[in-house]
């Protein structure tokens, strides 16, 4: 009992110490708040997240892989969600959207892919286009035919950021463990839904968000990790986002499952109403919750 209240006591102090606000309560003055110490930087380089373990295919009972539709405008999804503003003095914390495009621009993500079967890699380059837009106003192309030089202002530029995203679809697997005896969960991939820089500049009333790329979620692991989340119930120790999607601490609907249909949606099959589709995403749900349950009934 001592040596499982001694490793928790550790784990509370490395997680705080690698997490907890720097420097809040050791600063002097005000210009050395955000500073980390050497200690502080040097363990958050080891610290890395908690590897997945080895799967046989033979110890795979059953699975099922499902993609799911997480809704920013759901208030237990906001911690995906914000802060929308980064640029703040002394922020760390970002969103899980900024997240993945800051670590794809700088390189940290080295793969992006079009769909959620991973078979096409894109480039940030390719992405330009849906990021940005740059309109020249009427006033400019008269700046032009005039033979004069086209000034910034008469550009409307238009740049995709937080406050675009509405949701992210995300791909998992569930499967049955026999060798230990209980269903788990695999995160396969992740794509941001947002409008596009079109969409924005034509108003988004009717717009429909869309993929903006997907990541395969074991690749980006690393970065995810290192990024802080909000923990409302202790500031001094903030989660990050793979602890949060792992944990599956986000309220989502199913949209489509692996089916005969060359996995066909469910808005493919089911029209007429919005509720038969959450419906139908409860019968799935349902149906996973169920396998699990009938495994103990003899």
């Amino acid at each position: 009992m001592k040596l499982k209240s001694l490793l928790a006591v550790a784990f509370i102090f490395i997680f705080g110490y690698s997490f907890g606000q720097s420097n809040l309560l050791n600063a002097t003055t005000a210009d050395e708040l955000y500073e980390k110490s050497e200690g502080e930087l040097s363990a958050e380089e080891e610290d890395k997240p908690l590897a997945y373990g080895y799967i046989n295919n033979r110890d795979i009972l059953w699975a099922k892989t499902v993609w799911e539709y997480i809704d920013l405008n759901q208030r237990v999804n906001f911690p995906l969600l914000y802060p929308i503003d980064t640029g703040q003095i002394g922020q760390d914390r970002k969103s899980l959207y900024n997240v993945l495009v800051d670590n794809v621009k700088n390189g940290n993500i080295k793969n992006i892919y079009a769909d959620s079967y991973f078979s096409r890699k894109r480039s940030f380059e390719e992405l330009e286009a849906t990021l940005h837009r740059r309109d020249t106003l009427d006033i400019g192309y008269e700046q032009i035919n005039a033979g004069e030089e086209l000034s910034d202002e008469y550009v409307d530029r238009i740049d995709v950021d937080g406050n675009d995203v509405q949701g992210f679809r995300i791909k998992g697997y569930w499967y049955f463990d026999k060798r230990q005896g209980d269903l788990r969960y695999r995160i396969l991939g992740l794509a941001p839904m947002v409008y596009d820089a079109t969409a924005k500049s034509m108003g988004t009333e009717d717009a429909e968000p869309v993929e903006l790329f997907w990541i395969f979620y074991p690749e980006a692991r690393e970065v995810l990790y290192k990024a802080q989340v909000y923990n409302a119930d202790n500031t001094a120790q903030p989660f990050n986002f793979d602890q949060i999607l792992n944990a599956r601490r986000f309220t989502a609907y199913i949209y489509k499952e692996d089916n005969d249909y060359g996995d066909r949606e469910v808005n493919d099959y089911i029209t007429e109403s919005s509720l038969k589709r959450l419906l139908e995403a409860e019968r799935i749900k349902d149906e996973i919750r169920e396998f699990e349950s009938n495994m103990w009934n003899y």
